[in-house]
């Protein structure tokens, strides 16, 4: 046997340079992508869609939610929990603090694809016991580099499914929030039965074959009453159609 070749100092600090480069490239790359590939903000006609609302967590801090009404937003849904154990820190105080501002409150999860749909169903039950909602439970069904990248298409729907069935069969109606691309990889061939929220950076207007009901439409919106970026969203109809889509959302008896 040869004797093994031990790095030497100048080797560790070559190889450290190096990897501060890439991540300085990947830092570079995604700052790019969000300042000037992605449009920061689109222009949404509140008059064609007068119903509007947020989404929010943790991460969006304190909320003034009087405030939020006051800049005319009517619906708020809220992180409740992720994966198999995760609940969200601030969910409980959002509630709370939503409701009494007279917003339409609907809560949701984050799905991990590599735990199953009992885990999570049980999971967000968990985490929603006792609070009543507005708008329908919702599955946050996305693709990113840390979501269960190894667990197939077929897995991540058959898990979807049954964490669908387990909510609806406590009584609850269920909407999957998803892009474009989410929509033709999970939803169109096997989720047609739930409501869909669509994530798309453009006017509802441009996508008028989509069957979604929500459409989030920016990650940088500037709300009062909350510091930094918010999520922004508009029902897609009258106030008469929000107010007849509320009055059909199924709660638990």
């Amino acid at each position: 046997m040869g004797k093994r070749q031990v790095p030497t100092r100048p080797d560790y600090i070559k190889w450290l340079l190096l990897a501060g480069a890439a991540a300085l490239v990947v830092f570079m790359g995604l700052y790019v992508m969000r300042h000037y590939i992605l449009p920061r903000s689109v222009t949404v006609d509140r008059y064609r869609y007068p119903v509007a609302g947020l989404d929010i967590s943790n991460h969006n801090g304190d909320i003034d939610f009087d405030a939020v009404c006051a800049d005319d937003y009517q619906f708020v849904f809220i992180k409740a929990s992720e994966g198999k154990t995760h609940k969200d820190a601030a969910f409980d105080r959002n509630y709370t603090a939503a409701r009494e501002a007279g917003l339409k409150v609907g809560a949701y999860h984050f799905f991990r694809k590599n735990r199953t749909g009992k885990e999570q169903a049980d999971n967000m039950l968990g985490a929603i016991q006792g609070k009543h909602f507005d708008l329908p439970l919702v599955i946050d069904l996305e693709d990113d580099w840390g979501n269960g990248a190894t667990t197939g298409r077929d897995t991540a729907l058959e898990r979807v499914l049954e964490m669908i069935s387990i909510l609806k069969d406590k009584g609850y109606d269920v909407m999957i929030y998803t892009n474009l691309n989410g929509y033709n990889k999970y939803y169109k061939d096997m989720l047609g039965d739930c409501a869909l929220w669509l994530c798309s950076f453009t006017s509802p207007d441009l996508l008028p074959d989509m069957p979604h009901c929500i459409q989030q439409y920016s990650h940088w919106g500037t709300v009062n009453g909350v510091k930094g970026d918010v999520d922004l969203n508009v029902y897609r109809g009258t106030k008469r159609e929000w107010n007849r889509f509320l009055e059909q959302v199924k709660q638990p008896e």
